[in-house]
């Protein structure tokens, strides 16, 4: 994990949640967790409401969670097939 060594001094605390909270956001997305990621975005949005970045990722990761949702519909249907199939075949 990275460590930043920036002087954080001067950042008010609203600020330095909001960056908390974006960091936190960022670290979420590489590993995928998108619905993670989205609610640390809601999160920061509480310091800085009107902030665009936030919103359109936001937005982005709805877009993720959807595509990720109509994926899992597809494959576990398929899976279940494919599980019935294999103790069919064992069991004749």
């Amino acid at each position: 994990m990275e460590h930043h060594t920036e002087n954080t001094t001067t950042l008010t605390h609203a600020e330095l949640k909001f960056r908390e909270h974006t960091e936190r956001a960022a670290n979420f997305i590489k590993i995928d967790l998108f619905r993670s990621a989205r609610e640390e975005f809601k999160a920061a949005l509480q310091y800085k409401p009107d902030d665009e970045e936030c919103l359109r990722q936001i937005k982005e990761m709805n877009v993720n969670i959807s595509r990720d949702r109509k994926s899992v519909l597809i494959l576990v249907p398929l899976v279940f097939i494919l599980i019935l199939a294999v103790c069919l075949l064992n069991c004749c």
